[in-house]
């Protein structure tokens, strides 16, 4: 059944998190194509809601119905188990009352098109309101249910961070606040909070980064008064550190490479007038880089290529500053994407620390005598972070660390680590390299 023909809420969201848990879809891009479909903003939030909590806690619930049905409904009827799924989120996390969650998810088996399963759909929830204590017990006592986390996730935690693995764990189970980075260009941080709240959105600026805001709820930030006119941008606090560390200043050659959609480019050029070069290997997603300097007020080069070969892009002038943004398995930011959890393997992480390697040594000979590399990325795996540090400075002897620390977070080799929920942000590493 095509999304447009279904309006029932709950389907809706039973579509498009099947498609994301068990296709390998973006949630992202299943949650906007879910949304055109309804009109009326609480609705869109409902949506968002059930879709992000379902992936969130999918591997919980998803092995709660393997207990509950003798012949799961994974692989034949997708939408129906997904609803599952749903039914149970809505009964444990969002808490809702129990006969107003059964009897509304037992109409959406109907708007699926599926009333022939709406007996089975209601005994499966009644049945776990019956049992829930018990169930929820036994899925407790497995760390890959309690946690809804996969092993290979769960295991490297434990390996990295003996110390803060439960908290990183329990972080990514807790719906991020919006965080936005005020445009200083054309607004001033106070200026914008006072908008948001005649608005009636309730923000706060954040105690360290001085062009952050965090929102007190969320909302489609891109309707609210002042983003249209590029007054403020969203973006995680942990990503608007790069600004500081590469010490821009007016004039400055630099390159942001890995660029898209244009985040940290943008910052920069709030903060100075450096001569930004913005590359990107896929032009749609470097168009996404035009869009959205055009939105903010802000022009600079943008480019189409691969930051790991610089002889199809490099006009052979060096850079004052180069940030590598690198390619990673996005495990910092898990809190906000949760269908990571389900996409991601163990087997993706090798290959990435491959990509990190070339970037870093096709990109330091770009780099001018004296000048900086900022390595970044949003994992918080120790292999993709400070071993790649380590193993490139020990393989360039003009390679020199500079040592920084940052308000939340921890040293990790020669960079920092902040971990998801420390100081309110996401996972986020960074290293920071002078060139001798």
């Amino acid at each position: 059944m095509r999304g447009a023909e279904v309006q029932d809420t709950r389907a809706l969201a039973a579509g498009a998190l099947a498609d994301v848990a068990l296709k390998g879809a973006s949630l992202r891009e299943r949650l906007k194509s879910a949304q055109e479909t309804l009109g009326d903003p609480r609705d869109r939030a409902f949506l968002t809601a059930l879709c992000s909590e379902g992936a969130r806690w999918w591997l919980r619930f998803d092995k709660a119905q393997e207990d509950l049905l003798q012949q799961p409904l994974r692989k034949r009827e997708p939408a129906l188990h997904a609803l599952l799924v749903l039914g149970m989120v809505q009964l444990e996390i969002l808490k809702l009352p129990p006969h107003a969650a059964v009897a509304a998810t037992v109409d959406a088996t109907r708007a699926l098109g599926r009333g022939g399963f709406a007996k089975l759909v209601n005994a499966v929830l009644r049945r776990w309101l019956r049992e829930r204590d018990a169930r929820n017990r036994q899925l407790d006592a497995r760390p890959e249910t309690a946690s809804a986390h996969p092993h290979w996730l769960i295991d490297a935690l434990t390996r990295d961070w003996p110390e803060h693995d439960a908290a990183i764990l329990a972080a990514n189970n807790i719906v991020a606040p919006p965080m936005s980075r005020v445009n200083a260009r054309r607004s001033a941080r106070d200026d914008v909070i006072a908008e948001l709240a005649e608005a009636g959105i309730a923000a706060q600026p954040h105690p360290w980064l001085r062009d952050a805001i965090t929102l007190a709820s969320h909302s489609d930030l891109a309707r609210l008064p002042g983003f249209a006119q590029g007054n403020f941008s969203v973006q995680d606090g942990a990503a608007q550190c790069a600004a500081d560390l590469l010490d821009l200043r007016d004039g400055l050659r630099v390159l942001d490479a890995c660029a898209a959609p244009g985040g940290k480019t943008g910052h920069m050029l709030e903060r100075a007038d450096p001569d930004v070069l913005a590359l990107e290997r896929d032009h749609v997603r470097a168009a996404s880089i035009d869009d959205n300097l055009h939105r903010l007020g802000l022009r600079c080069e943008v480019r189409t290529g691969d930051a790991g070969k610089p002889s199809t892009w490099w006009d052979g002038k060096p850079f004052g500053r180069i940030l590598l943004d690198a390619p990673c398995s996005a495990t910092g930011v898990i809190r906000r994407h949760p269908d990571i959890k389900l996409h991601r393997r163990a087997s993706d992480i090798a290959p990435l620390v491959r990509e990190q390697r070339r970037l870093l040594a096709a990109l330091w000979p770009l780099l001018a005598s004296g000048g900086r590399l900022v390595y970044a990325t949003c994992s918080i795996l120790r292999e993709e972070n400070e071993q790649v540090i380590a193993a490139f400075v020990s393989a360039h002897v003009d390679a020199e660390t500079q040592a920084f620390e940052l308000p939340a977070g921890h040293r990790a080799g020669a960079g920092w680590q902040i971990l998801p929920g420390e100081g309110g942000l996401d996972g986020m590493y960074y290293a920071v390299l002078q060139k001798a």
